[in-house]
């Protein structure tokens, strides 16, 4: 299959995060420095330059952020449902249904380029820079509340959401950065994603966390299952095609995002469970992601 070739690449690379995890012995502070370093410089300098860097055309946009925020709203509404199925603690079963809706940029990006060239990556890149922070202050919203945490610092300190931010206010304003800054944001941004896919693959957890069966296969049949057919459909509603539709189709089927990892930690949710998550989903979109893009091209 076309697609299996296309994103193997970039699968190869989660791999051999696992395998470096494991077998390489480098400690547990490297991959825990590396984290926050793709979470608050690389990642947010490839959101920043993909948006300075891709005019927005409100003509093209807009129908592909409705899709996206339409798709993304009935991810938060059913992973909170399904997420609270069993005996949990609120906090804990918010914390897990980030899982159902949140998706991960780095395998985003890379599975966009590789099977879609530059109007992939670059449609690719213009959808999680307008549904990031959509997606983070969803999360935030939703463990602030049962974590007793003030919600505006949590949301107005996410590097996430000012990446985004500012990075629209300049493509808005027509604001480009000199040259010697520009290069430097494309460096860090060239990073971003090779360095996103190895700590994703050292993340995974498979064992020691017990979560309970009928919540988490909910909340990966919702990411997974139900959010590319609901993707699907809005396409059709916003009249999306081509390019578009097939990035918003691979964009809602991706994987549940490693953030939703650190956020959990930092708030004091359900870290195993959601590492655990993260970690099927992953494993589950090595098949799923090929077919889902076969189906949408």
């Amino acid at each position: 299959m076309d697609g299996i070739r296309l994103l193997a690449p970039d699968f190869a690379l989660i791999l051999l995060g696992v395998a470096l995890r494991r077998l390489a012995g480098f400690p547990s502070a490297f991959w825990s420095g590396l984290e926050q370093l793709i979470y608050f410089v690389l990642f947010p300098a490839l959101l920043f330059s993909a948006l300075v860097r891709n005019p927005i055309e409100a003509g093209a946009a807009l129908p592909l952020f409705g899709a996206g925020l339409g798709t993304m709203a009935c991810g938060v509404v059913l992973s909170v449902l399904f997420a609270r199925l069993g005996q949990h603690t609120p906090l804990e079963a918010v914390s897990r249904a980030q899982c159902g809706f949140r998706f991960n940029t780095y395998i985003g990006l890379a599975a966009a380029g590789s099977a879609l060239g530059q109007p992939g990556l670059a449609t690719m890149g213009l959808l999680c820079g307008m549904t990031v922070p959509f997606a983070n202050a969803a999360s935030v919203v939703l463990l602030a509340r049962h974590a007793q945490t003030r919600l505006l610092p949590e949301l107005v300190r996410n590097p996430l959401i000012l990446a985004t931010l500012a990075g629209l206010a300049c493509n808005l304003l027509g604001w480009h950065p000199p040259a010697a800054a520009d290069a430097a944001l494309s460096r860090l941004a060239q990073a971003s994603v090779p360095m996103g896919l190895l700590a994703v693959g050292a993340a995974l957890r498979f064992k020691g966390t017990r979560v309970s069966p009928v919540p988490a296969a909910a909340v990966l049949a919702v990411k997974l299952a139900a959010l590319p057919l609901i993707a699907w459909f809005a396409a059709q509603l916003f009249g999306l095609s081509g390019t578009p539709r097939a990035v918003l189709v691979l964009w809602a089927g991706l994987p549940s995002a490693s953030s939703a990892y650190i956020l959990a930690v930092r708030l004091g949710g359900d870290a195993a469970g959601v590492a655990w998550l993260i970690s099927v989903s992953t494993l589950i979109a090595m098949l799923s992601l090929p077919l889902l893009l076969a189906l949408a091209a």
